[in-house]
């Protein structure tokens, strides 16, 4: 009967449990960037919709001299 292998046994359960972790790890990661990414992405819309006015293809709100 062959010895049983516990070396082989320890290192696939870490392995496992290593994958488990970074899984984990990822998926707390990704829940916090769409929040993180919606404050980044807030400024950057306001100054693109504000560059087609600062063109000249819209006209001025307020023609005062």
């Amino acid at each position: 009967m062959a010895k049983p292998n516990y070396q082989f046994e320890k290192r696939q359960r870490d392995l496992k449990r290593k994958q488990k972790q970074e899984a984990k790890r990822q998926r707390k990661l990704a829940a916090k960037q769409p929040a993180k990414e919606g404050e980044q992405e807030a400024p950057t819309d306001s100054t693109e919709s504000a560059q087609p006015e600062a063109s000249g293809d819209a006209p001025p709100a307020d023609p005062q001299p």
